[in-house]
């Protein structure tokens, strides 16, 4: 039977309220390392203690990447709506972000 990849990108809150986005292939394991502080060149190790506060799982790697880069681009807001699945706001922070793009009429 073939077994399907996961692949989860996800969101932690630091301790300075700063948001970490990142990607792998194991999310327990992942947050768990995040939280020993096992790389002291990591974003995170001077950021302890973190809490995820969104993540979504994919079966293409490829997709997850850019899912995660997508986000990584993300206004402050735009990641706040995200995770709190109001869809409405960051649909308008979208088209907020397009008019400021084209400049004005």
């Amino acid at each position: 039977m073939k077994q399907f990849n996961r692949y989860y990108i996800y969101i932690l809150l630091c301790a300075d309220n700063s948001f970490y986005t990142g990607i792998t292939n194991d999310l327990d394991r992942r947050i768990e390392e995040h939280n020993l502080g096992e790389n002291p060149k990591c974003y995170t190790y001077s950021r302890r203690p973190l809490a995820l506060k969104y993540s979504e799982e994919y079966q293409n790697v490829n997709d997850a990447i850019s899912r995660e880069k997508q986000i990584k681009g993300w206004s402050r807001k735009k990641k706040e709506a995200l995770m709190n699945g109001d869809y409405a706001e960051l649909m308008q922070l979208s088209k907020n972000k397009e008019k400021r793009l084209l400049g004005p009429e």
